[in-house]
């Protein structure tokens, strides 16, 4: 770290600093109690999400329970044609968001299926659509917390760090400053004092 100087242009370089930082830890920490805000939702979502999820299991197992009947195919009934994700800007930092999830229902005959597999499908589809929230919502909550992380330390680094320590440079300077006027009062009046002498003399 570079040597304090204790002169009246490093005090005034020194208070302008402390202003600054002053002047931006407010805003600092209004992002990261958005940032909060934010992740707080954003877990909500999740868990309300993993609930829809397994209250669907349940009722497609209670509903559908003709599933366990393997001789029925199933397989590549339905799928995911298309996910559009949107970006979303929050206080600078770019989070997914989930537009629309296209699923595609592969076409089977009418009478050479049972009349549930409709139900099957429809459910599947909820399921598909439902995972892909899932999977957007986690890596939403994922970029929520490396921000907050980040902006925690920031504001910590202004907080714990920076502000007192220019605070502490600034008292520094102000002693010495102080020191150095009273040492030239008290020259001052001892150069005063001589000269009387030598006056007199």
């Amino acid at each position: 770290m570079a040597r304090l100087s204790l002169s009246k242009s490093s005090l005034s370089k020194q208070s302008r600093q402390l202003k600054t930082y002053e002047r931006f830890l407010p805003s600092l920490d209004l992002k990261r109690k958005q940032l909060m805000a934010e992740r707080s939702k954003a877990r909500a979502h999740l868990r309300d999400t993993e609930e829809s999820i397994e209250t669907l299991r349940r009722r497609v197992g209670e509903a559908l329970p003709m599933l366990a009947n393997h001789e029925v195919e199933l397989d590549a009934l339905v799928r995911i044609r298309e996910v559009r994700l949107g970006r979303e800007n929050l206080v600078g930092t770019r989070l997914p968001v989930l537009e629309g999830v296209e699923v595609e229902v592969r076409e089977y005959g009418l009478l050479a299926k049972p009349h549930w597999v409709d139900r099957v499908a429809m459910e599947l589809t909820r399921m598909l659509e439902l995972q892909m929230a899932l999977r957007v919502g986690r890596r939403r909550l994922e970029l929520l917390e490396i921000a907050v992380r980040k902006v925690t330390q920031r504001v910590n680094l202004f907080e714990k760090v920076l502000i007192p320590q220019t605070r502490e440079n600034i008292r520094r300077i102000r002693i010495a400053l102080s020191d150095a006027e009273r040492a030239a009062v008290v020259r001052a009046k001892i150069a005063k004092g001589k000269r009387a002498k030598e006056g007199l003399a």
